[in-house]
């Protein structure tokens, strides 16, 4: 190893990267979420008006889910293979391909297109779960949560602005000779290919590469930061506590427009509380990072439990108040983020770096499978029992992940200074 080597992986060098990269990866995220929010946001209108029924609506989103999953494992395994920086230009580089037969699809009238074209634009959102893993990959266990979650809360950025650009988007698509409803596209071509570049070019060092770099540099003095025993009993349990909140949080989001529609809430009181449930979402991710990072990962999971729990028994003996539905969207945004975050940082720390980007791989799979599974089942049991009904029903998931615990545990805590088992 060469002196320049050596001082490349030094602490402070790895640090000031690692500043680095958290700031990229927020970048490329609030234009990722802008491309992705403007995107979906018209998805079920197209779908309805192309498909000729609405009740073909909801398949845009499914369809984008569903490729979610699909890239999900295999952009972390390319991603372990030839770093973060072209595996996020290339997931972002497919839903590019998509957003475009989205365009094509609308010309042409042709729904199977369509659906094809919006699992595609999955790879991005795909691309966009990867991110959080990525601002980890450098991270010492006193900022890991911290950092993650930064990328996390960029993230609103974009989720808030991309659907408010579909009216200047749709005009300008207009002036250009757009098919009715693409104009916003034009807006997410240009998001997409600032997101490549960005990545392209300024993710470097490589995070990834260099975190192999530092493990394998046996005598390295900031090997000790990023290298970790594996724990897979733990990261097990952190892929599980992120997948059932967002399975708990896809079931009771998804069912309640419908339930405030049925119960005469105005379409701008709806959008007020799917707004202020996104904010919930990521808006205080950096809070829930640095509880994570002084309080522990497993106890930052459980304060995640507790406001899921919180948020149903408001929904479920709420159910007929506009505002007490509105507050437990906002608790179950509040929930679904502590989670996540603490959750993803669990398991970051739980694997070894052998088996770290594939773990996370899986775990943005299973994510995306269990909400698919949760929105559509949370429509047959809405049916059944109602919305307060459901709320319940789905706190099985917490109570599941609260009972499981101490699996997670094993872990130890960065402010105890506990030993590894």
């Amino acid at each position: 190893m060469t002196d320049a080597d050596a001082a490349a992986l030094q602490p402070a060098a790895v640090a000031a990267v690692q500043r680095r990269t958290v700031w990229v990866l927020s970048l490329g995220q609030v234009l990722g979420g802008l491309a992705f929010g403007a995107t979906v946001s018209l998805g079920a209108v197209l779908a309805a008006e192309i498909s000729g029924d609405d009740a073909f609506s909801g398949l845009a989103a499914a369809a984008v889910t569903l490729g979610t999953a699909a890239v999900a494992v295999p952009l972390a395994a390319f991603a372990s293979r030839r770093g973060r920086r072209p595996s996020l230009a290339i997931g972002m580089a497919i839903a590019l391909v998509g957003v475009v037969l989205v365009v094509v699809a609308a010309a042409v009238q042709l729904f199977p297109l369509l659906l094809v074209a919006f699992g595609l634009v999955g790879a991005g959102q795909a691309a966009n779960l990867q991110t959080r893993f990525a601002a980890a990959d450098l991270a010492t266990d006193a900022t890991r949560g911290r950092d993650l979650s930064i990328v996390v809360w960029a993230t609103t950025i974009g989720a808030v602005l991309g659907p408010n650009l579909t009216g200047p988007g749709e005009a300008l698509g207009q002036a250009v000779g757009m098919p009715a409803l693409t104009g916003p596209y034009l807006i997410t071509v240009v998001a997409q290919l600032l997101a490549i570049a960005v990545y392209l070019a300024a993710l470097r060092p490589d995070p990834l590469l260099l975190a192999y770099r530092i493990v394998a540099a046996a005598k390295d003095t900031a090997r000790e930061a990023i290298a970790k025993p594996d724990q897979p009993v733990v990261a097990r349990y952190a892929i599980f506590a992120v997948a059932a909140a967002h399975g708990v949080m896809v079931s009771v989001m998804a069912m309640t427009p419908v339930h405030l529609l049925h119960h005469g809430a105005s379409l701008s009181v709806i959008g007020l509380t799917i707004s202020l449930h996104i904010a919930g979402m990521f808006a205080l991710s950096p809070v829930f990072g640095i509880l994570a990072d002084r309080l522990g990962r497993v106890p930052t999971i459980m304060i995640g439990q507790g406001l899921l729990a919180a948020s149903l028994v408001t929904a479920s003996f709420g159910q007929d108040s506009t505002v007490s539905v509105t507050v437990a969207l906002v608790l179950l945004g509040l929930g679904w983020s502590a989670t996540t975050v603490s959750g993803s940082t669990l398991l970051t720390e739980a694997s070894a770096e052998g088996q770290r980007t594939r773990r996370q791989g899986l775990s943005d799979l299973t994510m995306s499978l269990v909400g698919a599974g949760g929105a559509i089942l949370a429509g047959l049991v809405l049916s059944w029992i109602g919305y307060g009904g459901l709320a319940l029903a789905v706190g099985v998931a917490v109570i599941a992940t609260v009972l499981l615990a101490p699996f997670g545990r094993r872990t130890p805590l960065p402010a105890a200074g506990a030993e590894h088992p």
